[in-house]
């Protein structure tokens, strides 16, 4: 899995503040939280940007006052005008606790129905998981080349093992539709 490296420093003062004055020397404060303790940090704006500013997941590995945390990110915030990064919240961790994370989905095949002529409709790029650390991955493949005309992927066909999916079982990820010459040549034949 892909891993990132964010150097920061301790933060020891907290408040409006003291994040105020971070931000002004172009420093994002950051939390890591889920392991033993609670690390306050912060670390430049261009340190985060492989992380925050991709659509793949990938873990972190931070380093703060000597000390390494191998993280995921778990929630950021920006500023409501300027859209600069303000904040971010990263999940520690731990090899014995499941963690809910966020994985992409990987759509392989080409599907039967768009061989028929029909257009591949992608609904869902991304599904909610629980698992160990251990079973992280980058993504979680979805073959479609069974998925015919009119038909629908739900969450419930996915396959991911050593994994708890949470989305509801029940949601189309994809589907075939059908286009609309397909449809004039159906009518079409229909007159005949």
């Amino acid at each position: 899995m892909k891993t990132i490296t964010i150097e920061g420093q301790l933060r020891t003062d907290s408040g409006k503040k003291s994040t105020r004055q971070l931000r002004s020397q172009q420093l994002v404060p950051a939390v890591i939280y889920g392991g033993k303790t609670e690390v306050n940090f912060s670390a430049p704006a261009t340190a985060f940007k492989g992380i925050v500013y991709t659509s793949e997941f990938m873990m972190a590995d931070i380093k703060v006052d000597g000390n390494s945390y191998k993280c995921i990110l778990k929630d950021l915030q920006f500023h409501k005008v300027s859209d600069a990064l303000i904040h971010l919240d990263f999940l520690e961790l731990v090899d014995d606790k499941k963690v809910i994370a966020t994985l992409p989905l990987k759509y392989t095949g080409t599907p039967a129905g768009v061989k028929a002529g029909g257009k591949l409709v992608l609904k869902i790029k991304s599904v909610k998981v629980k698992t160990l650390p251990k079973f992280l991955k980058e993504n979680i493949e979805v073959d479609i080349t069974n998925l015919e005309l009119n038909e629908n992927l739900r969450v419930e066909n996915i396959v991911a093992e050593n994994m708890e999916i949470m989305n509801s079982p029940r949601i189309p990820i994809a589907s075939v539709t059908m286009t609309r010459q397909l449809k004039q040549e159906e009518t079409a034949a229909a007159k005949k």
